[in-house]
């Protein structure tokens, strides 16, 4: 009997991070593949990113709102956990597939969990700060699988109690696509964007849910020091969580300069093209800590958000004091970067991935919950 497996994206970072999953197993015919998706692909002012998953053709793609007005990060997980209950309910799956550390993701693993239905963590055992740290961890604790990037989440795992044999290391997901051969040129993606810089740089700069009360003084001097400075910029909005509104608010200042870019969302393979080809990144995305560095491309990092991560490269981070960032971005152009060898995988897993489902031991995974003393 094929197994059912469901997805949950709520994010254009997350989909980046699972669509070679989805894409590997859609095809196997011991599988049955459905994809739940909510949160930011839906939302207009957001890029509705829903048609980027819609263009991949995959047979089961299913819909529902967590949107609220208040955009309060405990209502969205009510209204996601209300949401995918009815649509669980619905498919009956086997396994539910969850990434890193979004609100959506702990929806997906109590969801899963409390039905009695097997749930894997992709990314789990990675320490980031903010709250984001506490919603990967719980999420962990939630799930009863872990594909993790490297060894060293695997061993955080294991101190949290969680058994040896529930985790397998695939390596980040996102990197079979980084390499790919199928990456689009960046004529194409130039034109396709109306990008008209010779050379140009990449904002991603999200709130802080647990610094909330300086975003709006956060926001301001970024921007200002955005604007002194004379390099061009692609501009991608930040995420939905509690705090986007300021930025957005701030960006209002960026509109009509000829050195600005500004997007709400980019497809992810497109996006990972400019990252490729740009001078430097800065704000304080993991796409900083993460797929920058393995591009070689400088990063300028601002605050805390990521200040826990992983990190494999040579990163200039600096507070977020404008005459700081505006210092940083007078240095960055002299600023040598080495390629990194970070430990997050070789570009196959989707491979590992796809051979650890078609191993009958994970489908035998104990659905109680077990604590391994160490």
């Amino acid at each position: 009997m094929n197994k059912k497996i469901l997805f949950l994206t709520g994010t254009r970072a997350d989909f980046g991070k699972i669509k070679s999953l989805i894409s590997i197993l859609e095809p196997q015919p011991e599988f049955e593949v459905f994809v739940a998706v909510t949160g930011m692909h839906l939302q207009e002012e957001y890029g509705y990113t829903l048609l980027e998953i819609q263009r991949c053709g995959y047979k089961n793609i299913h819909t529902f709102q967590n949107h609220t007005h208040e955009t309060t990060m405990d209502l969205t997980l009510a209204k996601t956990i209300e949401g995918l209950s009815v649509y669980v309910n619905t498919v009956e799956p086997d396994l539910i597939l969850v990434h890193g550390d979004r609100v959506e993701t702990l929806a997906g693993a109590i969801v899963g969990s409390l039905n009695n239905i097997l749930v894997a963590h992709i990314e789990g055992g990675e320490i980031s700060g903010t709250v984001d740290e506490l919603i990967r961890h719980s999420v962990s604790k939630l799930s009863h699988i872990h594909f993790v990037s490297n060894a060293e989440a695997a061993k955080r795992l294991e101190q949290m109690g969680e058994i040896k044999e529930s985790i397998f290391t695939i390596g980040s997901p996102d990197i079979d696509i980084m390499f790919s051969d199928k990456l689009p040129d960046l004529k194409i993606v130039k034109e396709y964007y109306q990008i008209d810089f010779d050379s140009f740089a990449i904002v991603m700069f999200h709130p802080i849910t647990t610094e909330i009360d300086s975003m709006k003084d956060y926001a301001a001097n970024f921007v200002e020091a955005l604007l002194t400075d004379t390099h061009n910029y692609v501009v991608v909005f930040p995420n939905n969580d509690l705090g986007s509104q300021i930025i957005l608010d701030a960006y209002q200042k960026l509109k009509g300069n000829s050195r600005f870019r500004i997007f709400p969302s980019l497809r992810f393979e497109y996006f990972l093209t400019l990252l490729k080809n740009s001078q430097f990144i800065i704000g304080n995305s993991s796409a900083g800590i993460r797929e920058a560095p393995y591009y070689g491309i400088p990063i300028i990092n601002i605050g805390t958000r990521q200040q826990n991560r992983a990190v494999h490269a040579d990163i200039i981070n600096v507070d977020y004091e404008e005459k700081n960032i505006f210092k940083a971005l007078k240095s960055i152009d002299f600023h040598q970067i080495k390629q990194t060898k970070a430990d997050f995988g070789k570009g196959n897993s989707a491979e590992l991935f796809l051979e650890s489902l078609q191993d009958d031991r994970i489908w035998k995974m104990n659905h109680q919950k077990q604590f391994r003393d160490r």
